[in-house]
């Protein structure tokens, strides 16, 4: 078990996000999810990643069939473009794209006919719907596995049928699923449960990768905003995210 939260150690200095240097889940790609709005918001986002600290983004535009029109192709292309005005305006940050993808029957037939963008080597980001986990979740998982990749669950924190089966998630690393953590989580943006669940899950050393999760200017705003929070500059400190380790290999 992780054992920060017993240590009285106090936080002198103000930590960034350079220590996680990657981040593995964000919506930048203007008008193509419930995302960025515009190329001039991306950009403005994207400086704000920088300002604090990050120096990788790997951007995850959702893929859910009927909700949002986001295909492997569309995000390519916004993603170009995007790169293409982030180096006329000389921002320090590298970005590319993978994907969120919802789990459900329209993601099996993408698993079965295409490669999927992954966050980084064989590694996967998905979702689950908020109301109720889909049936056969462990089929789905393990359908991923036998095409050679590695899910990681996002925000597992916000999946409201878990708080009271915590049991679960345990359920989910025995089957070797990494979780993805948001930092919104942490500062208590989603609820006091999301966030009892989220410093739980980093209690017992569960979570893998932290993640912004950023949509629009105000998820980045209480980002900075609520950076300086103790329990955060502690978490930042002392967990040893993966994220790392992106860091570390080419992006």
């Amino acid at each position: 078990m992780f054992g920060f939260f017993k240590k009285k150690k106090a936080v002198v200095d103000i930590i960034n996000f350079a220590g996680i240097g990657t981040d593995i889940h964000s919506h930048l790609i203007p008008n193509i999810d419930d995302g960025s709005d515009s190329l001039e918001t991306s950009i403005a986002l994207l400086k704000g990643f920088a300002d604090l600290g990050f120096k990788h983004i790997i951007t995850t535009p959702h893929i859910m069939f009927e909700v949002y029109d986001s295909r492997h192709a569309s995000i390519l292309s916004g993603l170009k473009t995007l790169q293409e005005r982030l180096h006329t305006e000389g921002v320090d940050i590298t970005l590319r794209a993978a994907a969120e993808y919802f789990l459900d029957d329209h993601f099996l037939n993408l698993l079965n006919t295409e490669p999927l963008l992954t966050v980084w080597e064989n590694e996967v980001l998905v979702e689950m719907s908020f109301y109720a986990p889909p049936r056969g979740i462990y089929d789905y998982l393990f359908q991923i596995g036998v095409k050679g990749y590695q899910p990681i669950l996002a925000h597992p924190e916000r999946y409201g049928y878990y708080h009271d089966n915590y049991a679960e998630y345990q359920v989910f690393k025995d089957k070797g699923i990494k979780f993805q953590l948001n930092i919104l989580s942490l500062i208590g943006y989603y609820g006091e449960s999301v966030k009892k669940t989220a410093l739980r899950l980093i209690k017992d050393n569960l979570i893998d990768y932290l993640g912004s999760d950023v949509h629009h200017i105000k998820h980045l705003s209480l980002l900075k905003e609520h950076l300086a929070d103790p329990e955060l500059q502690r978490i930042l400190l002392e967990y040893p995210f993966q994220n790392v380790h992106i860091n570390k290999s080419t992006i």
